[in-house]
């Protein structure tokens, strides 16, 4: 059997609907059998500030579609690692302690340090 190379996706801007294409990118990766890592930078942490909730929930929610909140659990609880900018909290105006416990803290570097020659690197 072939052992898929990791994907690491990066989520540039604050778009909810590119975050949800991020994850549902990422769940896919897992169920190939694949490890994925999202890397959520700069002005889209905010859209981590609970209460979570997008402008196309309901249409994601009509489609069959599992809201952002939803989407989010799910990947955390399938194994997609998540991880936030340090400084996007900053700008967001966010403190750690209203994340997900499940979402880790990062910067930059150290995404990229753990990011090695063969993973697939994307960013939305």
């Amino acid at each position: 059997m072939t052992v898929r190379p990791p994907l690491a996706l990066i989520l540039l801007g604050a778009d909810p609907a590119r975050l949800h294409g991020a994850l549902i990118l990422a769940r896919a990766e897992l169920a190939l059998g694949g490890a994925a890592r999202l890397f959520v930078q700069g002005e889209a942490v905010a859209l981590l500030r609970p209460p979570i909730a997008a402008p196309q929930d309901a249409a994601w929610r009509a489609a069959g579609e599992p809201t952002l909140a939803g989407l989010i659990d799910e990947a955390l609880a399938d194994g997609v690692l998540i991880a936030v900018c340090q400084s996007g909290l900053a700008l967001a105006g966010l403190d750690a302690q209203a994340l997900d416990p499940r979402i880790e803290l990062t910067g930059p570097i150290a995404f990229l340090a753990a990011v090695d020659a063969d993973t697939r690197l994307l960013a939305l």
